[in-house]
C-alpha cells in the first residue's frame, strides 16, 4: 500500500511537535520564583558570597548555589520543589559554613518564606539579628562563631516552630529575652560565651521539650533556678563559669535523661552533692568548684556508661569510690579532702586519673614514680611515710638540700638561651591528668602537671605552636607554649627560702589576627602564685594587643618559705570553646623565668664565723633554759590557777607536743595574727588538718578569764557561721585553744588591709557575707541552747573560709542573756565605732548591741570604708555619720564601695543600706532582732521606712564625745601585727573595769593613759 507523502509529513511534523514540547515542558519544571533569586543575589552582595550565581534552574543540583571545601567549610542550598504539581520550588535550607563572610544579618532572610534553616556558622557576620526572622516557619537558626551583637530581639520568640536556636561564641548582651520560653518546640538552646546578665528568665521553664542548654562563661547571677526540674527530656546541660549561685537544686534529680551535666564555679553557700541517683545513662559529669560536701554518692562507681568524671575543686570527703565503670577514661577528683588509702584499681589504672590535693593515708602506692605519671597524686598524702616520694607529701619539700634561686622553662619548648639565661626544655606531650618532674643535676630542679579533658575534642595537644615566625627579641620562646583545658601547674623545686621575682612570657598563638572567625576566638583565665591570684579573667590577645604578639608579666616579692614555688594557671569557664573549632581554649603559657630579688642572698659570713655564732647560741640555749628551769617555767605540773583547777572541759584535747608539732614551735612563719588574748598560729596536725591556734598572751590581763569564758561558750554552739573549736591544750604555763584555719584571714583584711591582703569581693560575695554574720547571730540570740550576746562583733572577728562564707570568731567576751532579764549590767567591752551608744555609756548590754555592730559591719561591708576612717583631716566624720547623712539627702547609694563599679542591684543595695542603717538606730527597742534581720536580708519581709535621724543636735553629748575619742585614738597608735587582722582607727579599750579584745602598743602606753581613756567617756 501506498502512503500518501502529505499524511508521512503530518506524522513528521506531530513527533517533532511532541519532542519539543517535552523539551519545553522539561524547561519549565522546577524553576525557582524570580522574587527568590532576586533575594539570593541581595544576600550574596550583603555578604560578599562571590561564588554564588543563582537563577531559576539554581535548584536543579545547586547549580550556581552548591560547594563544598572540606572540614566543615561549605555552601548549601537546598530547595523542595514539589510545588504546583513538582514545577516551582522554594528555598527551604541555606547552610554557609565556615566561608568568613562578612556584612550584617541581612533582613532578606525573613522574605524567604518558606525557609526554615538557616546555618551561618563560623563566619564573621556582625550586627544585631534580623526581625524579619518572625515572619518564616524556621526550625533551624545558627549562627555560632560570629559578631552579632545588640540583644536577642523579642521577635524571635513568636518563631513557634523553632526547634534549635544556637548562638554561641557571639557578642550578644542584656538580659535572656523571656520571650524564648515561648519555643515550645525548642529543643536545643546554645547561649555560651556571650555577654549575658540577670537571671534566668522564668518563662525558661516552659521549654519542657528541651534536649540541650549551654550558657557557659556569661555572666548571669541569681541561682540555679529550680524549675530545671521541667526540663525532662533535656541530655546536655551546661552551665560552667557563670556568676550564678548554688545549690544545685534538689529538682536536679528529675533529669533522668541526662547523658551530659557540666556545673561549675558556682558562688553561694556549701551544699550535699546532688541527688543524681537515677540517672543511669550519664557519659559525662563535670561539677567543678561548686561547694559540694559530703562524700562521693555510691551509685556513680555503678554508672556503666561514664567516661569522664571531674568533681575537682570541692569540700568532698570521705574515700574515693573502690571501683568504677568500664566506660571510664578520665576521672578529676583534685583539690578536695578525700581520705583513707588510694584504691589498687587507680594506680594500676590505664585511664587518665588526677587525685592530687587530698589527704590521702598508708604508703605510697606499688609501681608509683615522681619522675613521669598519667595518675596524679601530687601532694596527696598528709602522714610522712612517703620520704622516698617527695611529690605526694604536702608542699612538696625537698628531697635533698634547698639550692636553687633562679628556673627558666621554654614552656612547650625545646631548651634555648636568651638573654644569656638557659630555658629549660619542657617538650613532653602531657595530658589530661600528667605530672612529670626534671632536673639537670642534683635534686629536682622543677615540675609541671596538667588537667583536664576538652570538650568536644578529647584528641585536642597540650602543646601549641605558632605557624609564623615572631620579628621580635627572644621570639623563640613565643614560638611554642604549653597549654590546657583546664589546669597548668609548674613547680620550683628545692628553692632556696626568699622572696623572688616571677615573669610569665604569653603570647596567644591558636587565633588569627585578621576578620576571619578565626580571630574571634577569647581566651580566658587565671593565674594564681603561691596560692594568690594575681591574674584574673586574662586574655592573652587583648593585653598584648593583637595575637602572635608576646606580652610579659611581671610578680615581685614572691616570698617561698619552705622548699617550692607554685605557679597555678586554670580555666574558670570563660571565653569562646569553639573557636576556630572545638577545644580550643583554656590557660596557655610560653615560658617562665624566676629570678631572685635585689635583696636575696647570703649573709656573706665565713665558715669560722658561722661556727663561733653557733657555739655562741648553743652556750646561751644552754643558760636560757637553765634560768628558766630554776624559775619553774619548764616545771610539767599542770598550772594551779584557782580558775582553771579542776576545770571539767567537754571538748577534744591535744597536747603541748602535739600543738609544737603542728606549729613547728610556734615558729613566727606561721603566726597569721594576734589579738588581746594573744597571738595566733596557723599549723597542721599528723592527719593532715589545718588549724589555728591562739595562744594566751603573758601581756593579756584578763587572759585567763577569757579563755574560759571562750572555751565554755563556743563548746556549746555549733553553727556553719561560727567558727568551730577542735579543742583546747592546759598544759604547764601554756592556755591554748585549737579552731579550725580559716583560709581567707578577717573580713576586716579583706576589705582594709593591705593591697596585698584585699580580696575582690564581688556584690554576691559580700551579700553572702552579711547573710552569714545575720544568720550566726541569730542563733547566738534565738536559736541556741544558751542565749549568748556576743559583744563585739566587728570586721576583725568575722572570719572568712576558702569560699568566702563568714564565721563569726572570738568569744573572749560573750555573756549569757538569761531570757527574763531586760538588759545586764555588765563591765564595758568591746571596740569603739562598734559598741552600741547605750552600753557604751551606761553598760546596759542585750541582744540589740550586738544588731548595733552588726549595723556596723553591714555599712563596712557594702561601702568597703571603715567605720572610724577619717573623711578628711579638717573634719573628722564616722562613717555611720556619714551614712545618716547621705539618707536624710536621699543619696544613700553614695556609700557604695567604687570597686564594685556598676556590678550590684540598685535595689539590693537600697534595702542592704537602709537595714543597716535601722539596725544602728540610737534607740535599742527600734533595733530588729536578728531573725527578723535574716528575713529581711533573704527577702522574705518588707523593711520598714527609714528612720531619719536629726543631726542637729545630739541628745547626748557624751556619746559625741565618745566618738571624738575614737576619732583621736588613731593618732596615738603607732605599730601593730603586719597581719593583724585589727585596723588602724578601731580600738578596743581596756582598762579597771574594763575587758579586751584587742591590743594595740601605743607610744604613751601606760596606765594612767587608760584611766584618761576612761575619762574621757
Amino acid at each position: 500500500m501506498v502512503v500518501p507523502l502529505g499524511s508521512v509529513f503530518r506524522v513528521v511534523v506531530c513527533v517533532v511537535l511532541v519532542v519539543v514540547c517535552s523539551a519545553v515542558f522539561e524547561c519549565d519544571a522546577q524553576l525557582l520564583p524570580p522574587e527568590e533569586v532576586d533575594l539570593l543575589n541581595t544576600i550574596a552582595k550583603r555578604m560578599g558570597i562571590i561564588f554564588w550565581n543563582p537563577g531559576e534552574t539554581s535548584c536543579k543540583e545547586g547549580k550556581g548555589l552548591n560547594a563544598s571545601w572540606g572540614l566543615g567549610i561549605m555552601s548549601n542550598v537546598t530547595c523542595n520543589c514539589s510545588f504546583n504539581n513538582s514545577t516551582v520550588c522554594h528555598v527551604t535550607n541555606i547552610q554557609l559554613r565556615g566561608l568568613n563572610l562578612t556584612g550584617y544579618f541581612p533582613d532578606e532572610f525573613g522574605s524567604l518564606t518558606y525557609l526554615t534553616e538557616i546555618d551561618l556558622s563560623r563566619n564573621y557576620i556582625k550586627g544585631p539579628l534580623p526581625t524579619s526572622l518572625a515572619q518564616i516557619p524556621l526550625t533551624i537558626l545558627s549562627a555560632l562563631g560570629n559578631r552579632i551583637s545588640g540583644a536577642i530581639p523579642k521577635e524571635i520568640g513568636n518563631i513557634r516552630t523553632l526547634e534549635e536556636l544556637v548562638l554561641e561564641d557571639n557578642l550578644l548582651e542584656g538580659a535572656l529575652e523571656p520571650n524564648i520560653g515561648n519555643l515550645s518546640h525548642l529543643k536545643k538552646l546554645l547561649l555560651s560565651a556571650n555577654n549575658f546578665m540577670g537571671t534566668i528568665p522564668e518563662s525558661f521553664s516552659n521549654l519542657k521539650n528541651l534536649e540541650d542548654f549551654r550558657i557557659d562563661g556569661s555572666a548571669l547571677s541569681g541561682k540555679i533556678p529550680d524549675f530545671i526540674g521541667n526540663w525532662t527530656k533535656i541530655r546536655r546541660l551546661d552551665m560552667q563559669g557563670t556568676s550564678m549561685e548554688g545549690p544545685i537544686p534538689s529538682s536536679i534529680s528529675l533529669l533522668t535523661n541526662l547523658t551530659e551535666l557540666r556545673i561549675s564555679d558556682l558562688k553561694g553557700p556549701s551544699s550535699n552533692f546532688p541527688d543524681l541517683q537515677g540517672m543511669n545513662t550519664m557519659a559525662f559529669l563535670i561539677i567543678r568548684n561548686s561547694l559540694l560536701t559530703g562524700s562521693i554518692p555510691y551509685y556513680i562507681g555503678e554508672w556503666t556508661r561514664l567516661k569522664i568524671l571531674d568533681l575537682s575543686i570541692n569540700g568532698l570527703t570521705g574515700q574515693v569510690p573502690d571501683k568504677m565503670g568500664d566506660a571510664l577514661d578520665y576521672m578529676f577528683l583534685t583539690n578536695n579532702a578525700l581520705t583513707g588509702a588510694v584504691p589498687t584499681w587507680v594506680t594500676s589504672s590505664k585511664h587518665h586519673i588526677d587525685l592530687s590535693y587530698n589527704n590521702f593515708i598508708g604508703s605510697s602506692p606499688d609501681n608509683f614514680s615522681c619522675q613521669a605519671s598519667q595518675v596524679n597524686l601530687v601532694s596527696s598524702y598528709t602522714s610522712r611515710q612517703n620520704k622516698s616520694l617527695w611529690c605526694l607529701e604536702k608542699d612538696l619539700s625537698c628531697s635533698a638540700k634547698a639550692q636553687y634561686s633562679s628556673l627558666f622553662i621554654n614552656c612547650g619548648g625545646n631548651k634555648t638561651i636568651i638573654d644569656g639565661n638557659q630555658y629549660e626544655e619542657d617538650t613532653s606531650l602531657n595530658g589530661p591528668s600528667f605530672f612529670s618532674s626534671s632536673s639537670s643535676f642534683g635534686p629536682e630542679q622543677w615540675a609541671s602537671s596538667t588537667t583536664g579533658v576538652y570538650m568536644g575534642n578529647d584528641i585536642a595537644d597540650y602543646i601549641a605552636e605558632y605557624p609564623y615566625i615572631m620579628n621580635v627579641n627572644g621570639s623563640g620562646l613565643y614560638q611554642t607554649a604549653r597549654l590546657s583545658p583546664w589546669s597548668i601547674r609548674y613547680y620550683g623545686l628545692c628553692m632556696m627560702k626568699g622572696r623572688y621575682k616571677v615573669r610569665l612570657h604569653f603570647a596567644e598563638l591558636q587565633f588569627s589576627d585578621d576578620e576571619t572567625y578565626n580571630g574571634l576566638g577569647k581566651r580566658i583565665f587565671d593565674v594564681s602564685i603561691q596560692g594568690n591570684q594575681v591574674l584574673r579573667d586574662f586574655n592573652i590577645a587583648e593585653e598584648a594587643g593583637g595575637v602572635g604578639t608576646r606580652i610579659d608579666k611581671d610578680f615581685d616579692d614572691i616570698y617561698v618559705t619552705g622548699s617550692t614555688l607554685e605557679i597555678h594557671l586554670y580555666w574558670s569557664g570563660k571565653g569562646t570553646t569553639a573557636i576556630p573549632h572545638r577545644g580550643i581554649y583554656g590557660p596557655l603559657i610560653c615560658g617562665i623565668a624566676v629570678t631572685p630579688n635585689k635583696d636575696f642572698g647570703s649573709t656573706g659570713l665565713s665558715v669560722g664565723a658561722i661556727i663561733g655564732i653557733v657555739v655562741a647560741l648553743v652556750v646561751l640555749l644552754v643558760l636560757i633554759i637553765l634560768v628558766l628551769w630554776l624559775r619553774g617555767f619548764l616545771d610539767c605540773r599542770e598550772v594551779e590557777d584557782s580558775e582553771l583547777h579542776g576545770l571539767d572541759i567537754q571538748i577534744g584535747h591535744f597536747t603541748l607536743r602535739q600543738i609544737k608539732a603542728a606549729t613547728s614551735n610556734f615558729d613566727s612563719v606561721n603566726k597569721i595574727g594576734e589579738g588581746g588574748f594573744g597571738p595566733v598560729y596557723k599549723g597542721t596536725l599528723s592527719n593532715g588538718t589545718i588549724i589555728a591556734v591562739k595562744q594566751l598572751s603573758s601581756r593579756s590581763k584578763q587572759g585567763n578569764r577569757e579563755f574560759l569564758n571562750e572555751i565554755g561558750m563556743i563548746s556549746a554552739l555549733q553553727h556553719p557561721n561560727l567558727v568551730k573549736l577542735y579543742g583546747c591544750c592546759i598544759e604547764g604555763n601554756q592556755l591554748l585553744l585549737v579552731y579550725e584555719y580559716l583560709e581567707n584571714n578577717s573580713l576586716a583584711r579583706a576589705l582594709f588591709g593591705r593591697d596585698d591582703q584585699q580580696i575582690e569581693l564581688d556584690w554576691a560575695t559580700r551579700k553572702k557575707i552579711c547573710l552569714g554574720i545575720a544568720r550566726g547571730l541569730a542563733y547566738l540570740h534565738e536559736e541556741s541552747r544558751l542565749k549568748i550576746v556576743h559583744r563585739d562583733i566587728k570586721a576583725a572577728n568575722v572570719l572568712l573560709d576558702k569560699e568566702l562564707n563568714p564565721k563569726i570568731s572570738d568569744f573572749g567576751l560573750a555573756k549569757l542573756n538569761e531570757e527574763d532579764n531586760t538588759h545586764i549590767s555588765t563591765r564595758i567591752a568591746g571596740t569603739i565605732g562598734y559598741m552600741a551608744p547605750e552600753y557604751a555609756m551606761k553598760g546596759h548590754l542585750t541582744d540589740k548591741a550586738d544588731v548595733y555592730s552588726f549595723g556596723v559591719v553591714a555599712l563596712e561591708t557594702v561601702s568597703g570604708k571603715s567605720n572610724t576612717n577619717y573623711r578628711s583631716k579638717e573634719e573628722s566624720v564616722y562613717l555611720l555619720d556619714w551614712a545618716h547623712g547621705l539618707q536624710e539627702q536621699g543619696h544613700v547609694l553614695e556609700l557604695m564601695d567604687p570597686r564594685l563599679g556598676s556590678y550590684y542591684s540598685e535595689e539590693e543595695a537600697m534595702r542592704m543600706l537602709n537595714l543597716a542603717l535601722l539596725c544602728t538606730n540610737p534607740t535599742p527597742t527600734l533595733r530588729p532582732p536578728m531573725s527578723s534581720v535574716v528575713s529581711m536580708l533573704e527577702g522574705k519581709s518588707a523593711l520598714p521606712a527609714p528612720i531619719i535621724r536629726c543631726t542637729a543636735t545630739n541628745p547626748d553629748p557624751r556619746f559625741r564625745a565618745f566618738e571624738r575619742l575614737a576619732n583621736d585614738s588613731q593618732t596615738n597608735v603607732s605599730t601593730f601585727s603586719e597581719d593583724n587582722d585589727q585596723v588602724p582607727g578601731s580600738m578596743s579599750i581596756q582598762g579597771p573595769g574594763i575587758d579586751s579584745s584587742a591590743y594595740f602598743t601605743s607610744k604613751d602606753e601606760s596606765p594612767s593613759s587608760e584611766i584618761t581613756l576612761l575619762s574621757a567617756i
